[in-house]
């Protein structure tokens, strides 16, 4: 099969070896008998995958125990709302920096 490279802001090309495990285990996630798409995001599969994700991430990127690995909905455009509404408080305002298309998606968001 010939594979087409993608090379936008994401999603990004997955390697064929990715594909083909995710492949054989869309119909039945590890001998469960469903998806792991078909999961609760509060069962113990899930849990599972989340934690050797977040693990995995903590080690590759050698972070330390100060920082913490969030996995979010909504792509990168749906910070530029989360960020300010999450780190300011009641009252508080933010400063931005106005250099182009980006930020002023966040601008606007962040009002």
């Amino acid at each position: 099969m010939k594979r087409v490279h993608n090379f936008s802001a994401g999603p990004a090309a997955l390697p064929t070896e990715v594909l083909e495990i995710v492949k054989d285990e869309l119909l039945d996630y590890q001998k469960t008998g469903t998806s792991i798409m078909e999961k609760s995001h509060r069962g113990k599969e899930y849990s599972e995958v989340d934690a050797q994700a977040k693990e995995r991430l903590t080690r590759i990127l050698d972070l330390k125990d100060d920082f913490h690995i969030m996995f979010l909905q909504g792509g990168a455009s749906a910070q530029f709302m989360q960020v300010p509404m999450n780190f300011l408080g009641e009252g508080e305002t933010a400063d931005y920096i106005n250099t182009g298309v980006w930020s002023k998606k966040a601008i606007k968001e962040a009002k």
